[in-house]
């Protein structure tokens, strides 16, 4: 039997623990998950590629069947055909990302490729964290307690370290 190989790609700037609980949630589903971090170079980053790298392969560390790559210039539909995965793992927040979801899982289609996307719907407590919001709330008096609810701990400690060696 041909194994279940999904890939959960994204700019994962930071990760948070939106992003965290699908991993979780995809190791748990599929045999094998690659966690694809898509490189656009139109989109200002907070944190470098190798950042953004070296945390996620942290927080993957207690996942065997999690594996780790970064892609660019190419769309994840073309980028998932190219690993083999037969699926791609999104998660839906709100109805805007429903709409957006369903357009893309449309546009896909045009690809011509035998690519499921499977998407998952996380918790209340979760479900409206972003990366914009996060980066978004640095910064103003107190934002370290607010943040630290929405992002792993190694996350939280390199945003600290961003914004103090910033404000420098």
């Amino acid at each position: 039997m041909e194994e279940k190989l999904a890939l959960y790609g994204g700019t994962f700037d930071p990760i948070t623990n939106g992003h965290f609980w699908m991993i979780e949630q995809g190791a748990e589903i599929f045999d094998k998950l690659n966690i694809a971090i898509g490189v656009n170079p139109e989109k200002k980053c907070l944190f470098s590629l190798k950042e953004r790298l070296e945390m996620i392969q942290e927080l993957i560390k207690p996942f065997p069947n999690v594996e780790l790559s970064a892609y660019e210039n190419q769309f994840m539909v073309s980028y998932a055909k190219i690993i083999g995965a037969r699926f791609i793992l999104r998660g839906v927040r709100n109805s805007a990302d429903y709409e957006y979801e369903r357009t893309m899982r449309h546009v896909n289609g045009d690809f011509k490729t035998k690519i499921t996307p499977v998407f998952l719907m996380p918790s209340r407590e979760i479900a409206e964290i972003s990366s914009s919001m996060v980066k978004g709330l640095v910064g103003p008096e107190g934002w370290e307690e607010v943040v630290q609810r929405y992002v792993p701990p190694i996350v939280f400690n390199k945003l600290k370290e961003e914004y103090y060696g910033r404000s420098k």
